[in-house]
């Protein structure tokens, strides 16, 4: 089935996103490439992260919201003994602690208490809105506001390295919609008495749809529009639960 119809291009692009590279940029580049003003993205992420952003185009813009509901699985490397107030490695450093009286059953035991449904409050820097107004905008003037705890759940968070003699570990995490990673790494931090903030982060996954069968930024630059409609998932055939 085309994904090319009256109304214009109509489906799903899976882009695979590059440190610095915008949600905001991936959607400007694929509206002008297309020639269409129909273009919307599922899930942000940070500048720094990488990995799938779920790009939606002419009537699958009307799927963002369950395809944003769709649980989420990211690869993420957390450093202790430093806190930002970002809570990644973008932001300030407001706290350095020691870490040298941790070891592996520490950390593995810390983690484990972040799975199943818990409470998480957002980074003071991020999208949720107060009043009307991004968390991120008012931290940028040097507020800081109370923000809610909001209800998610972590199904999964496994270990994959952990080397205390520099204070960092990756972590593999299966995840619910409106999860911060970020706030886990520094809650990891505030839960071992060290600090600690995020220094990497790679979506793998959401929902469905694999980084494996994204577009890379550097070919969609290169991408024309024959390209990219042949690249464009058609509503029809998503499989949405």
């Amino acid at each position: 089935m085309s994904s090319l119809n009256d109304q214009g291009p109509s489906g799903v692009l899976l882009v695979d996103k590059d440190p610095g590279f915008t949600s905001h940029n991936a959607v400007a580049l694929c509206r002008r490439i297309l020639g269409t003003k129909k273009v919307g993205h599922c899930g942000t992420l940070d500048p720094m992260a990488t990995g799938i952003l779920i790009v939606v185009v002419g009537k699958a813009t009307k799927l963002q919201d369950r395809l944003m509901s769709e649980d989420k699985v990211y690869s993420a490397t957390i450093k202790l003994g430093v806190e930002t107030n970002s809570y990644d490695a973008d932001g300030e450093v407001v706290r350095v602690a020691p870490w040298d009286g941790i070891d592996e059953g520490k950390v593995r035991a810390a983690l484990q208490g972040f799975c199943g449904e818990i409470e998480q409050v957002p980074p003071m820097y991020s999208a949720v809105k107060i009043n009307g107004v991004p968390c991120y905008k008012l931290a940028r003037r040097g507020e800081e506001v109370e923000r809610k705890a909001r209800r998610v759940r972590l199904m999964e968070c496994e270990v994959r390295r952990l080397d205390l003699a520099v204070g960092e570990l990756d972590v593999h995490l299966h995840c619910s919609k409106g999860f911060y990673v970020r706030s886990l790494a520094h809650d990891l931090g505030e839960r071992l008495d060290c600090g600690a903030h995020l220094t990497a982060l790679r979506r793998e996954r959401s929902g469905a749809f694999d980084v494996a069968s994204a577009i890379s930024v550097p070919d969609l630059k290169a991408a024309g529009r024959d390209v990219l409609l042949r690249r464009l998932i058609p509503v029809e055939q998503l499989n949405l639960h």
